[in-house]
């Protein structure tokens, strides 16, 4: 088959939100589409209704919309294709099992699920190999049929897998499969509410969609024999298949929520960018080579096949996801040659307006209700060049920087009947509008209460009349350091903890300049009161 002719699907099933496994099913379709040029499509294949959960489909298909994973064909709603939907179409597989039917391919079975129930409970203490099926129905004599059928008896009708031989077909990544056809039930093809199984929905809408290539996840591997048979019933030509490696937890477990598998949309809820979580999925069970780890969307397509599928599951590496995104974040910072100035404002990258954009929508959404609302897009122009080296996703931008909202107040002792958390370097509680700290800090590890409140009471001069740009402040305050006999990293330490209420926080001085002089003041007073407690 020409690349041209190439067509897949993504066929999710609505029975839960989109989840990593899912989407990078997606997605390697949608790239194997775009690199041959083919098309694809999307199949909501929500036949099982049971399981059906309220919101899935938006779900799935924002996702792909999120990820810029677009389908080419569908139904038509205004001007967009709209994805094909299964239960929309139940009349052609009630045709196809009839036909099936009509062949001596299948058969009605009128078993109850009370006696399927017992007659796995029965080989279960018997200790036989348990089967979901003991064909009771496969053989039934015509006047048996007719007389379950006068009795009005639900049924299912089932496929009449072959009891002897062999079914093999060739995979695309794991290379020639064989199954043992004793191995393999008599499946049910449609349920006794007339609605198809994955099984036979699937194969009739592939060989109508005209599906090239079907790849899908490897759980799957073990349905296809009984596909491949169910392809020979109808003489369907079958697709050719290929099985996507399973993905693991870093423990090389099955993907759980423990391991940080949960919606897509939770991703993007918590700050990750789209191309971000496009790049680090294309790399759960693909790779052009053992170093690139960072591509585009139009790399990925350039170089995307199925040959570089890998055969071994994939690991799952959150680390990994917060490092490309971060990679990301950064990407979108415009920094701009410093001028011949020597301001350090002129050395701060000026980030760019998506970036600001982001942040700000981050800090207007996770601050709390006391900071003042709209969040001031100039003002966040001055912190983004501060944290975005340390920001990996846009959801911990507020915890980031919540001390240039809120003001750091220090305690001699935290409350025991408020919750904290141990964040960034220290214990942090937000009462009110109030970040609150534990004024030991200020000492850090080596200094006496004496020697950082004399610290504190000359930067209170200091800082009264002194230029409040980074370099003069850099420049004035190692000055103070050396006349009061202390080591920059603790006057700097125990600064950065009365002007910020952290231990860990941005580059000091570029910091205090965004805060600018009365925060400073303010602040460094304040501490330099409690620790006369201390």
């Amino acid at each position: 088959m020409s690349e041209g002719n190439v067509r897949v699907r993504f066929a999710p099933s609505p029975t839960g939100y989109p989840h990593v496994g899912n989407i990078r099913t997606a997605l390697f379709n949608w790239l194997f589409a775009r690199h041959t040029g083919g098309k694809f499509i999307v199949r909501i294949e929500d036949t099982d209704v049971t399981r059906k959960v309220r919101g899935a489909v938006e779900a799935i298909l924002d996702s792909l919309r999120w990820l810029g994973i677009d389908w080419d064909e569908g139904p038509e709603v205004g001007g967009d294709y709209a994805p094909y939907v299964q239960s929309e179409r139940r009349d052609l597989y009630q045709k196809c099992a009839q036909q099936l039917l009509e062949g001596g391919h299948a058969y009605k079975c009128y078993c109850s699920s009370e006696r399927l129930s017992q007659m796995r409970a029965e080989m279960a203490e018997r200790k036989e190999s348990m089967r979901t099926y003991d064909r009771r129905c496969r053989d039934l004599t015509q006047e048996e049929r007719d007389k379950l059928e006068a009795q009005d008896i639900t049924h299912v009708v089932r496929f009449k897998t072959p009891l002897e031989g062999t079914t093999s077909f060739n995979d695309l990544i794991k290379g020639d499969v064989t199954f043992d056809n004793c191995t393999l039930d008599d499946f049910i093809l449609l349920k006794s509410d007339g609605y198809p199984t994955y099984h036979l929905a699937n194969i009739v809408d592939d060989h109508l969609m005209q599906i090239s290539h079907v790849l899908r996840a490897d759980e799957w591997l073990s349905s296809t024999p009984r596909h491949i048979l169910l392809y020979q019933a109808l003489r369907y030509e079958p697709p050719e298949f290929a099985h996507l490696p399973m993905i693991l937890g870093p423990d090389r477990a099955k993907l759980s929520k423990r391991h940080g598998a949960t919606s897509i949309i939770e991703y993007r809820d918590r700050g990750y960018l789209p191309e971000a979580m496009v790049n680090f999925l294309a790399l759960l069970g693909w790779a052009l080579d053992d170093k690139t780890e960072i591509f585009s969307k139009e790399e990925l397509v350039q170089y995307f096949s199925i040959e570089r599928i890998s055969k071994t599951s994939a690991i799952f590496n959150k680390d990994k996801l917060d490092w490309i995104n971060g990679f990301y974040i950064r990407k979108d910072a415009v920094i701009e040659a410093p001028t011949a100035q020597a301001s350090a404002t002129a050395l701060v990258p000026q980030m760019s307006s998506n970036f600001v954009e982001r942040l700000s929508e981050s800090l207007d959404r996770d601050l709390p209700t006391e900071v003042k609302r709209p969040i001031s897009k100039e003002y966040v122009q001055q912190i983004a060049p501060l944290i975005y080296e340390r920001l990996k996703k846009f959801g911990e931008a507020a915890e980031l920087c919540k001390f240039f909202f809120i003001e750091p107040v220090p305690q001699t002792i935290l409350p025991t009947d408020i919750p904290s958390e141990e964040k960034f370097g220290m214990p942090t509680i937000y009462p009110g509008d109030k970040l609150v700290y534990d004024a030991k800090l200020l000492l850090g590890k080596n200094l006496t209460k004496e020697a950082a409140m004399a610290g504190l009471e000359a930067a209170l001069r200091r800082l009264q009349d002194v230029p409040f740009d980074a370099s003069s402040l850099d420049l004035e305050l190692r000055f103070l350091a050396g006349e009061l006999g202390l080591k920059t990293g603790d006057f700097f330490g125990l600064l950065r903890v009365a002007v910020t209420g952290r231990t860990a926080a941005p580059p000091l001085f570029q910091t205090m300049a965004v805060l600018g002089r009365e925060r400073c003041l303010r602040r460094v007073e304040a501490a330099l009161g409690k620790l006369g407690l201390v």
